[in-house]
């Protein structure tokens, strides 16, 4: 049943690789162009409120966070921006601080995958502490209930991932289509698209070996 085989450490290679290769890439973009300016001067929260402004969204206060703290949170319905997004005026801030703003525009707007995903959010939670403890103390115990049972857990954590892929590529979709409304030259939009491009591709990456890491407890569960 569950135990380490030639199989699993192909498994752990390959998530590795996948990883390691979406963290180097998104780093290289980020580097890359964070060193260069944006032509209209904004600041990344500058550029944040215009856009809220252009899209009608209001009641949005964004806000500057730590280092690595970009995110939209609906529960407040705010925008955090790392400092180097927050008070950057590069074509990496601008991109990260539209993209967080899209997903604002998606929360205002009852965005469909955004609401299914912040449905699941409390289940997940739940799910992906839980599960490897279940999945642990079944193959100990012999439990196959409990094995199956964290197997369902994980489904639902893959699940999740998959939802938020929608999610993602929306945000980045928003703000590619506001760069290009304000006229930014296409060599920015280019840089920005980048940079959206390579934080998508993590999220992509995450989910791929989520469902690498599924079909092999399944298979496992199986036999």
């Amino acid at each position: 049943m569950f135990g380490m085989s030639n199989g699993y450490l192909l498994l752990i290679v390959v998530t590795l690789a996948i990883g390691g290769l979406a963290t180097w890439y998104v780093n290289s973009q980020l580097k890359k162009y964070t060193k260069v300016p944006i032509s209209n001067g904004l600041t990344g929260a500058e550029a944040a409120q215009r856009m809220l402004m252009y899209y009608g969204v209001t009641e949005v206060a964004v806000h500057r966070g730590g280092p690595g703290q970009d995110f939209f949170d609906p529960r407040t319905n705010s925008v955090t921006l790392s400092p180097d997004a927050f008070e950057g005026r590069s074509i990496t801030a601008t991109a990260t601080a539209c993209h967080e703003v899209g997903h604002a525009c998606q929360y205002a707007q009852n965005y469909a995958p955004m609401k299914i995903r912040g449905a699941l959010v409390p289940v997940v939670n739940l799910a992906s502490n839980a599960w490897i403890f279940l999945l642990m103390l079944g193959i100990f115990m012999n439990i196959a209930g409990l094995t199956t049972l964290a197997i369902v857990m994980y489904a639902a954590v893959v699940i999740f991932q998959l939802v938020t892929l929608p999610v993602e590529f929306n945000a980045s979709k928003r703000a590619m289509v506001y760069m290009d409304t304000v006229a930014l030259p296409q060599s920015e939009q280019g840089g920005a698209f980048s940079v959206l491009r390579a934080c998508a591709f993590t999220y992509v990456a995450a989910a791929l070996t989520s469902i690498l890491q599924l079909l092999w407890l399944l298979g496992q569960n199986r036999e």
